[in-house]
């Protein structure tokens, strides 16, 4: 697997993985990075605008996944503070003031979901964050309660078992579904 940055270069292999919809509900991975009210008034094309002019700025706003090519990922990354609502979620709020790379959403094409990339795609996106110089990658993954699945609304934060298997460890769980997980980073 390998990234590539979002930018105006890459936009279309963007909105390939998304798909018509913008991934879950018109959200264009633009969730963390508003306010709730902020959210619903832009739904749909309003976040895919605002994405579509993050893609435009430095740093990137995340990263799109690839396999031979072909693009299956979206993965949105950045510092904590990046991610407004992340500062005002009391379920996700910081643990500390170390800096982080933060994984707020891992966003699988359709076609490929279900054939265990997950721990892979965390893998490459933490190789990318090492070498930005991020010492420390952090997640917010559902811990989907035994014998249920998580629905695309909540699976877009990455599935807490995928990210043990890609060397995280939990460090924080204010809600029985929701830990907050690291992995620490070999920066180059």
């Amino acid at each position: 697997m390998d990234v590539k940055e979002l930018t105006e270069d890459t936009w279309g292999d963007f909105e390939a993985v998304m798909g018509a919809n913008g991934g879950a509900s018109g959200c264009w991975c633009m969730h963390w990075r508003l306010s709730i009210a902020e959210f619903m008034e832009r739904k749909g094309d309003g976040n895919r605008r605002a994405m579509r002019e993050l893609a435009k700025r430095e740093p990137a706003p995340g990263v799109v996944v690839y396999q031979e090519d072909e693009p299956v990922a979206w993965c949105s990354i950045g510092p904590r503070a990046a991610f407004a609502r992340l500062g005002r979620s009391p379920l996700l709020a910081s643990i500390d003031d170390q800096p982080v790379c933060a994984i707020t959403c891992i966003y699988v094409h359709r076609r490929h979901r279900g054939a265990g990339l997950l721990p892979a795609i965390l893998d490459t996106v933490c190789e990318h964050a090492a070498g930005q110089g991020y010492p420390v990658a952090e997640g917010y993954p559902i811990e989907p309660r035994e014998g249920r699945r998580a629905g695309a609304d909540t699976a877009m934060t990455g599935i807490a078992s995928a990210f043990l298997d890609a060397g995280f460890h939990e460090v924080a769980r204010r809600k029985s579904d929701r830990p907050i997980m690291r992995r620490k980073l070999r920066t180059r």
